[in-house]
């Protein structure tokens, strides 16, 4: 299996995130930073060039991933199954696609 590094593109408009987001034909590429055992599930806000996802599971047996990726799904209004892991399966930080994701979605999620 052939290894693709993954290369961010900046928009035409520029603006946060930039550095960490990429746009593929009818989807969104972005890494995500998840923080196991918050509270309740959440998505937004950035830190160290990743959108943070809050999750009320523990990092155990891929619990917190499945969360994450569920979180994301419903942050983008998209369904679950629209949302595909790239890397970081055992890894905090991970890059997720989202076919069907927008911009502005994603601005949104940023901003909070």
């Amino acid at each position: 299996m052939s290894h693709v590094k993954h290369q961010p593109t900046r928009s035409p408009e520029g603006g946060p995130g930039d550095r960490w987001v990429s746009r593929h034909t009818g989807s969104v590429r972005v890494t995500i930073r998840v923080r196991p055992g918050a509270g309740r599930n959440v998505v937004g806000g950035e830190h160290g060039g990743a959108l943070v996802v809050r999750v009320g599971a523990r990092a155990v047996d891929g619990k917190a991933t499945a969360a994450a990726l569920a979180a994301v799904a419903e942050a983008f209004g998209v369904r679950r199954a629209a949302v595909t892991l790239v890397t970081g399966a055992t890894s905090r930080t991970k890059v997720v696609d989202v076919d069907g994701g927008t911009d502005d979605a994603l601005r949104a999620l940023l901003a909070r």
